[in-house]
C-alpha cells in the first residue's frame, strides 16, 4: 500500500467524531476484543480479534476495516461513519459495479493519550509493528504504526512544557503527538514524504494542533534552528544496506545513530533535553561504554541506558524476520543472512546494544555521563525519572564532600528497606534499599548506610546524622565522614536519597 496516495484531513473532525461515537478507543478495544485478543492485535496477529467480532455493531465494523483490514458491506460502513465524506477525503474507498464493499486505504488505530485521551495513530495498511509475517515487508516507502520503541520513547520523553519541540523521523507522528500537548510549536521532519502525510493525518484524526512538517534527512530541514526538546526514533538498524527507509539509515554501521547523537548538541536550547532510542556496536578491542561516551557533545550532560544485548546471528535473524526475510526463498534467505554476517565480521562487531539516550543541555565545563547497563524491569513512564536524574546530577557537580556533609537528604517515597539474612539470626547479612518506582534499583548497604537512610527525613544534616550514627556504634565520626561521602553521593545519583532545602 506505499504507492497508495494519502487522505486529506478535510472531514477530519467528523470522522473522528464518529470513530468516538462507536466507542472505537483503546478502552472500548479491550473491552470488546478481551485482553487476550487485544493483546493478540498489538502483536499483528488478527484471528483472535477476527472471532471476536462477528457482528454487525459499528464498533466491530471499525475493527474489521480499520485494523483487521477486511472489507465490508457498504450499509455496515455508513452505519459506523460518515461515507460520504471518508470516500471523498480518501480514508476508505468502495467496489464499483460489482459490489459495494467498503476497503480501508489506511489502518486508523486507536492510542490512549498519557491523561486517557482517544488518539487515532495512522500508518500503511498491514504495517503494525510485529506478527509473524514481519512488520514491514519489503516496501520502501512504508511507514509503520505504533509499535514497542514508539511507546518506549514516549515514555521516557520529560513532558515539562517548552516552547518548541522537534520530532526526527516523525514516522507516523506519534511523538509529535504527544508533544503537542505539552509545546507550544512542535515541528516533525522525514526523510519519507509519506511519514510526514501520516503525521499530518495522525494530528488532524486526534484533534491536535498541527504540526510544522519537513522533509530532509537528520537535521537538514531544521539548519540552524534550536529547540528545547528533541525525540527521534530514528532508523537505527545495522545493516548491510540500506533496503528499507522505515529502519535503515543508510550510514554504515551505528554512523547515524552517532551523528544524531553529536549534533544534537547544537539543536538544543539551554536546559533542553534530547531523547533518543539507539543500537549501537559492540566492537572486538573497545569498551562499549567508552565508545558511546564519545559521542556526547560538549555542553551536554547524558545519560545511556543499554536495555538488551544481542550477538551477531539474533540481531540479524530479527531483522530479517522483521522484513519477512525468513518467507522468502530460502537460497535467498541464506545470501541475506552471510550479507548481514559479512558486514559485522568486517566492523568486527561481536555484539548490538539496544537502549536509550538523552542529552539535556547544560553548557557546564564538567560533563556528567552516566553510561549503564539496566536490562531489569522499569515503571513508565520514566519522564519524571529522567528530569530528576539530570536534576541530581546538577546537585552533585556544585556539591563537594563538605558540602555533601552540610547538605539535607529525605529518602524518596517509594523507597523500602530489605534485610537479607538466614532465618533466626541475630543480624542480617546485608541490606538492601529498593525503589519500587522508575528503575527500580536496589542496592546493598552497610548498617552505617542503613541507618543513614532511615533517618532522613530533611531534619538533620548528614554530617550530624553520622555524628550521630558514630557515637552509637562507637566509630570515630572523623574517619566516618572521611569514608562515607561516596556512598552518599552514590545514594544520591541513583535515586535512593533526594536533596532537601534545610529546615528554618
Amino acid at each position: 500500500m506505499s504507492t497508495t496516495s494519502l487522505p486529506a484531513p478535510d472531514h477530519s473532525p467528523r470522522l473522528r467524531a464518529a470513530l468516538l461515537a462507536a466507542d472505537f478507543t483503546a478502552d472500548g478495544l479491550l473491552d470488546l476484543l478481551g485482553a487476550p485478543a487485544y493483546a493478540a492485535l498489538a502483536r499483528s496477529e488478527t484471528v483472535p480479534a477476527l472471532r471476536a467480532t462477528p457482528g454487525d455493531t459499528p464498533l466491530e465494523t471499525l475493527v474489521r476495516l480499520f485494523l483487521l483490514q477486511r472489507p465490508v458491506p457498504g450499509e455496515r460502513a455508513a452505519a459506523a461513519l460518515p461515507l460520504d465524506e471518508a470516500l471523498a477525503d480518501g480514508w476508505v474507498t468502495q467496489d464499483g459495479d460489482d459490489g459495494d464493499d467498503v476497503h480501508a486505504t489506511v489502518d486508523v488505530r486507536p492510542y490512549s493519550g498519557p491523561e486517557g485521551q482517544d488518539w487515532f495513530i495512522v500508518s500503511d495498511l498491514g504495517r503494525a509493528v510485529g506478527g509473524a509475517s514481519g512488520a514491514g515487508g519489503h516496501d520502501e516507502g512504508v511507514v509503520l504504526g505504533v509499535g514497542g520503541a514508539s511507546t518506549t520513547l514516549a515514555g521516557i520523553t520529560v513532558r515539562t512544557p517548552v516552547g518548541s519541540a522537534l520530532d526526527l523521523g516523525t514516522g507516523s507522528g506519534i511523538q509529535a503527538l504527544h508533544a503537542a500537548q505539552h509545546a507550544t510549536r512542535v515541528t516533525a521532519t522525514d526523510l519519507n514524504p509519506r511519514a510526514l502525510g501520516f503525521t499530518r493525518l495522525t494530528l488532524a484524526l486526534s484533534g491536535a494542533p498541527a504540526a510544522e512538517l519537513r522533509e530532509g534527512s537528520l537535521f537538514e530541514p531544521v539548519a540552524d534552528e534550536t529547540y528545547d526538546l528533541i525525540v527521534s526514533n530514528p532508523p537505527f538498524v545495522i545493516s548491510p544496506g540500506a533496503r528499507l527507509t522505515y529502519r535503515d539509515g543508510g550510514m554504515g554501521g551505528d554512523e547515524l545513530c552517532r551523528t544524531l547523537v553529536q549534533q544534537a548538541g547544537e539543536r538544543l536550547n539551554d536546559g533542553g533535553f534530547a531523547h533518543f532510542l539507539a543500537n549501537w556496536q559492540h566492537v572486538e578491542g573497545e569498551e562499549w561504554q567508552q565508545r558511546l561516551r564519545s559521542w556526547v557533545p560538549r555542553g551536554c550532560d547524558a545519560w545511556i541506558v543499554q536495555r538488551e544485548v544481542q550477538d551477531v546471528t539474533q540481531y540479524a535473524e530479527l531483522w530479517l524476520r522483521d522484513s519477512g526475510d525468513h518467507r522468502a526463498d530460502p537460497e535467498e534467505y541464506t545470501a541475506r543472512y552471510e550479507a548481514w554476517l559479512d558486514e559485522f565480521e568486517a566492523r568486527k562487531t561481536k555484539a548490538v546494544g539496544f537502549g536509550w539516550i538523552t542529552l539535556r543541555k547544560t553548557g557546564a565545563a564538567e560533563q556528567s555521563i552516566v553510561v549503564e547497563e539496566w536490562p531489569h524491569p522499569v515503571e513508565q513512564p520514566l519522564g519524571e525519572t529522567v528530569r530528576a536524574h539530570f536534576e541530581r546530577q546538577d546537585y552533585l557537580r556544585t556539591h563537594d564532600d563538605a558540602a555533601l556533609l552540610a547538605g539535607h537528604f529525605v529518602l524518596a517515597p517509594e523507597v523500602v528497606q530489605e534485610q537479607v539474612g538466614l532465618p533466626g539470626a541475630e543480624d542480617p547479612e546485608h541490606v538492601v534499599l529498593r525503589q519500587h518506582r522508575g528503575m527500580r534499583r536496589a542496592t546493598k548497604v552497610d548498617a552505617v548506610g542503613a541507618g543513614f537512610a532511615g533517618v532522613c527525613d530533611g531534619t538533620l544534616s548528614a554530617g550530624r546524622i553520622l555524628d550521630a550514627i558514630g557515637q552509637l556504634m562507637g566509630e570515630d565520626p572523623v574517619l566516618l565522614r572521611d569514608r562515607t561521602p561516596q556512598a552518599i553521593r552514590l545514594l544520591v545519583e541513583e535515586g535512593f536519597l533526594e536533596p532537601a532545602a534545610a529546615p528554618r
